[in-house]
């Protein structure tokens, strides 16, 4: 520790560090009590009675009456008592490729010829619920049978936790694609230069060492793809460390300031199979910066959760404001960006405001949620997030109400919670389907 000379006690760098390393102590310790002992996150099995009604939404006897005709269809692991049979979410899936109701097929809509659909949960106000939001979509559509990939850009990497990753280092988290990126587009740009005809020599662009010696550009594109507890589930994680992201954009951006940063993501993206995946969600950080700025350019859709309060309501206005004046800023690289799939002037398919943490009892709330319908009209999500002590314990825990087992609390509780999040991913899911189609075929 610094001192002054008066003897008042001051907190350097080093000070710093130590309090992270005394807070990562504490993180493996929840981690401890939140996973298992092998502090890996796993999945739990969903019980006949979920699958049947909460997932494929169909009457119990008529799934039972499937499986006995079927024995060749997953029979999930039997209670000792023979009552209840549970299913892995790999066996979910396969009952839901091979079983057809009233000559339906029970797969979610995918539409041919289309990437898969990019959606940003953005806002840069914290506690709006982002990450929650986040979570709870990709594990409510992995459960409709969707394969999804997450990307979480915000350096709190609490979706990266929630998930069950946290050994992350930051050259595989979007700061490591952003700097990959770098050393590409120069590379690029400088054998465009080089192959001009244009009679005059163009200056090459010149990265340090620092940058290109890191190998970064070697990186496959899978490598930045990390596999979660769920099956269908896969993710770009982040971690604290990838917090430096601002400060070395704006260096890189010095370095070359040609190079479209903005469009990083966008462009690994693009790279990766369209076939692979059929949501792409990013968890926004709550601040309008290099990051957040990669991931609303990137997105077809774009989704803004906030809390019923007055200064959240405040705090939304002024996020679109800037958002707005941010995306009106880059229209001066003109044109299509280089290497990207995406055009400029910056165009959604969608966007939507959804309320979080709603209590239909609370009188300040439902005035709130008027005032939210009243401005944003035809834009506001109809199904608010509700605040229940289910969503609170979810949290606690660093799961999403799908993972929680529905033993561990009174069923209806769990109930309760589940129903306020299915009913806004049905309704997320019907915009998704709206944008899907707007969306040009791949090529």
């Amino acid at each position: 520790m610094a001192e002054y000379e008066q003897g008042a006690v001051m907190l350097t760098h080093e000070d710093l560090a130590r309090l992270q390393a005394q807070s990562l102590k504490m993180q493996s310790w929840i981690r401890q009590q939140t996973f298992s002992p092998e502090m890996e996150k796993t999945l739990r099995r969903f019980s006949s009675w979920e699958v049947a009604e909460l997932i494929f939404k169909v009457n119990q006897s008529t799934l039972r009456g499937r499986l006995a005709a079927d024995p060749s269809l997953p029979q999930g692991h039997v209670e000792a008592d023979g009552r209840q049979r549970w299913y892995s979410l790999e066996e979910i899936n396969e009952l839901r490729r091979r079983i057809k109701i009233n000559r339906k097929s029970l797969m979610p809509p995918r539409p041919e010829g289309k990437r898969a659909l990019r959606v940003a949960i953005s806002n840069f106000k914290g506690g709006a619920g982002k990450s929650t939001v986040a979570l709870h979509f990709a594990h409510a559509a992995a459960l409709d049978g969707y394969r999804v990939l997450c990307v979480d850009f915000d350096p709190q990497a609490t979706l990266s936790h929630s998930m069950g990753l946290s050994d992350v280092t930051e050259d595989y988290t979007v700061w490591g694609i952003m700097a990959r990126d770098l050393v590409r587009e120069t590379e690029r740009m400088n054998a465009s230069a080089r192959g001009a005809e244009t009679g005059a020599a163009l200056p090459e662009r010149h990265l340090p060492d620092a940058i290109t010696g890191m190998g970064l550009q070697d990186l496959r594109i899978n490598d930045f793809i990390k596999p979660t507890s769920w099956p269908t589930i896969d993710l770009v994680p982040s971690c604290a460390n990838a917090a430096f992201v601002e400060f070395a954009s704006a260096q890189y951006r010095h370095l070359n300031p040609e190079w479209s940063f903005f469009a990083a993501v966008s462009r690994y993206l693009d790279q990766v199979s369209s076939d692979d995946y059929d949501m792409i969600i990013f968890d926004c950080p709550p601040a309008i910066g290099y990051q957040s700025m990669n991931a609303v350019f990137a997105a077809d859709m774009l989704y803004i959760p906030s809390g019923p309060g007055y200064w959240e309501y405040d705090s939304t206005t002024s996020f679109i404001g800037q958002l707005s004046e941010a995306l009106e800023d880059l229209s001066a690289f003109n044109g299509v960006v280089p290497a990207g799939t995406f055009t400029l002037p910056k165009a959604f398919l969608d966007v939507r405001f959804l309320l979080t943490r709603y209590e239909s009892g609370n009188d300040l709330h439902r005035a709130m949620r008027d005032a939210f319908m009243k401005v944003f009209e035809g834009r506001m999500a109809d199904h608010p997030i509700e605040m229940t002590r289910a969503v609170e314990q979810s949290g606690r825990f660093l799961s999403s109400i799908y993972e929680i087992d529905y033993r561990d609390m009174t069923r209806e509780t769990w109930r309760r919670a589940r129903a306020s999040f299915d009913q806004a991913y049905e309704e997320f899911k019907g915009y998704a389907a709206e944008a899907w189609d707007q969306m040009e075929d791949k090529t």
